[in-house]
């Protein structure tokens, strides 16, 4: 008996599902199946040959600009405006007229008072949540509006 159950379900799939439309719809959708997952594969391949070509231009176009700069920075170098500059600079010279201020060093005390005196941005004032939307809608009017405090 059970054995002419196997029979009969080979038989329907064999009649209803292996026929010649459903064998060819199958070989079809393999063949379109493998056409988009090497379409797929050659559009990741491009991608990343085209993001290689954009790093690779913008390298090029920074050592361009690197080139230009340091071309300029020579042309200066050579100009008779640089070598007074630097002969200036180097060996203390003045032009006719001019006078050269030498200040000594700071002393040790001046750099004790630089270092403890506070700076604007850590000065802050007490000051409500309110007055503080005041000031940052305002533009720092809240003491003349709320009477000056």
């Amino acid at each position: 008996m059970r054995h002419i159950n196997i029979q009969k379900i080979i038989y329907h799939i064999r009649h209803r599902y292996l026929t010649l439309n459903n064998v060819v719809m199958l070989v079809a959708f393999v063949i379109a199946a493998g056409w988009v997952w090497a379409s797929l594969g050659a559009m990741q391949r491009n991608y990343g040959l085209q993001k290689d070509i954009d790093f690779k231009k913008r390298q090029l176009q920074l050592t361009q600009l690197q080139r230009d700069n340091l071309s300029l920075q020579k042309s200066y170098y050579q100009t008779t405006e640089y070598q007074e500059l630097a002969a200036r600079d180097v060996l203390g010279l003045v032009r006719p007229g001019e006078r050269a201020l030498v200040l000594p060093p700071n002393s040790a005390a001046a750099i004790k008072a630089d270092a403890t005196t506070p700076t604007t941005a850590a000065v802050q004032t007490n000051s409500s949540n309110i007055e503080q939307w005041v000031n940052f809608l305002f533009g720092g009017y809240s003491k003349s509006i709320s009477g000056g405090k």
